[in-house]
């Protein structure tokens, strides 16, 4: 049984998601990514996301939500967004 007080989380950063918004990183660091599921495909049964756009943000709440924005990239499926997204924020987090 999974513990529930224990977030999920990607190669050392934390995940959360809100409907088709999934964020990848913490607020106390001065990056995060945000990745949104622009549409889906049915394989199956289950929904798969075929469109998901990739933004590196700055978490300054004093700037305005387009001047946040660092880096931005749309991708075709969520393995591919969310392996941008760990290099992209690893990088920004360590100043390369």
């Amino acid at each position: 049984m999974a513990n529930e007080n224990m977030p999920l989380s990607y190669k050392g950063h934390p995940l959360r998601r809100k409907d088709n918004l999934i964020y990848y990183g913490t607020m106390a660091e001065k990056y995060i990514i945000m990745l949104q599921v622009l549409s889906t495909k049915n394989r199956g049964d289950l929904p798969v996301a075929d469109r998901v756009s990739v933004q590196l943000q700055l978490t300054d709440p004093n700037l305005k939500s387009r001047d946040r924005v660092v880096k931005k990239s749309e991708k075709d499926s969520l393995y591919a967004a969310m392996d941008v997204a760990a290099v992209w924020l690893d990088r920004a987090l360590t100043g390369k």
